[in-house]
């Protein structure tokens, strides 16, 4: 992302993606269709919440959402926290998946094989319709862009666009999409524009459930202190899905951590 003279409008980023839906747990296609938060999806909206809200620490906000009820969802949470409107942009809804949208990834091997090993070889995906990666990337810059000025955005949004967002306003091109891995539900990565340009100060990060601790399992009779992994760990993007324009299938049923 370019800036003008001033610099953008924000000097520190937090990209939300929203929370779970029961597509997201299935393994099926959203793109722009809207399924709502299912049951989980609203608890990590209620967890993750207060963690942002003492993450800002009183900044100046402005929280902006993507129109698709999952995502307004997943903001108000934050939003009654903070005593903040919603402020609504429909330039960071999901990447518009065309035909493969409300299919699983089964049901997409079976109808469009080749669309689909092109897609799990990271090759782009011809015939399938919906939207071109660089026309994602364009209109979620230019929701950066058009931010109010403010100390802090927080842009909630979804798996694909948000990859595509961070990607652009590194400055990465498409042979580096896959140099990070994509947001689970309700994770976060943080920005901050600095004088060279905007850098990626936190990444992929996430509440723990319940009961569970912080970077993984311990050892039975370990009693020594647990150290939380990097939220860039290869391990936790792994657990949270592959989306339709980054990877393979990961090891678990989202089809669309872009979702």
């Amino acid at each position: 992302m370019t800036a003008g003279p001033a610099g953008p409008p924000v000097r520190r980023l937090f990209i939300w993606r929203h929370g779970r839906t029961e597509w997201n747990a299935t393994g099926r296609f959203q793109g722009q269709l809207d399924p709502p938060l299912d049951e989980e999806g609203r608890a990590q909206a209620a967890r993750t919440a207060p963690q942002l809200a003492a993450a800002l620490r009183a900044e100046d906000t402005v929280l902006v959402s993507s129109d698709l009820q999952r995502a307004v969802d997943t903001a108000g949470v934050l939003a009654s926290l903070l005593g903040l409107p919603v402020r609504i942009d429909d330039r960071l809804r999901e990447h518009g998946l065309g035909s493969w949208e409300g299919l699983t990834r089964d049901e997409v091997a079976a109808r469009h094989p080749d669309q689909y090993e092109d897609w799990i070889s990271g090759r782009p995906v011809p015939g399938r319709g919906g939207e071109a990666q660089a026309d994602v990337a364009a209109r979620a810059v230019a929701a950066v862009a058009d931010l109010p000025p403010a100390s802090t955005a927080v842009l909630v949004t979804h798996g694909g666009t948000a990859g595509r967002l961070v990607e652009a306003l590194l400055g990465l091109g498409p042979e580096q999409r896959r140099l990070f891995g994509p947001l689970g539900n309700c994770h976060w990565s943080e920005l901050s524009h600095q004088a060279t340009g905007w850098r990626l100060m936190r990444h992929n990060v996430s509440v723990p459930t319940p009961g569970q601790q912080e970077g993984g399992s311990r050892r039975s009779g370990d009693r020594g202190a647990f150290h939380r992994p990097s939220a860039t760990d290869v391990p936790d993007a792994l657990r949270s899905g592959a989306t339709p324009e980054e990877a393979a299938p990961a090891p678990v049923s989202d089809a669309d951590a872009a979702g």
